[in-house]
């Protein structure tokens, strides 16, 4: 039986890599782990998690065919879990990042009912931020 213990890797693909690793790196916080540029592939660490971002015009990129429409999204929404903090912090810092917000829910998700919000990366993907849970 397999068991699966957390997200290993999301990818994504983009023709905006600049604003793309900006927003993960700089908005997010994770650090590039490792890049080869031949591929058109930059690897981010998200905890325990990698996301990887690859350029669309790369070898590895074409592979994925056309670049990301929001009409055909080819992911729906990735949940990162981010340390437990006050949701108000957290909305005030990415406005200061130019972050528009939706709204925090009670969400289901790896670690059970807790509260999240969603976002959108520079390519239009969904970024479902949910707080640890925990006093901030």
């Amino acid at each position: 039986m397999i068991q699966v213990r957390g997200i290993d890797h999301l990818v994504f693909r983009t023709t905006k890599l600049d604003a793309m690793l900006h927003f993960y790196t700089q908005v997010l916080g994770c650090p590039i782990e490792r890049q080869l540029a031949d591929e058109g592939l930059t690897q981010l660490r998200a905890g325990k998690a990698l996301i990887d971002i690859v350029t669309c015009d790369s070898p590895l990129g074409r592979l994925g065919g056309r670049p990301p429409q929001q009409d055909g999204r080819n992911v729906d929404h990735i949940c990162l879990l981010i340390e437990a903090m006050e949701e108000q912090a957290l909305l005030d810092y990415l406005s200061e990042q130019g972050i528009a917000t939706q709204e925090f829910a009670k969400r289901y998700g790896a670690q059970g009912v807790g509260r999240s919000l969603y976002i959108n990366d520079p390519e239009g993907n969904v970024v479902e931020l949910k707080l640890a849970k925990g006093e901030p």
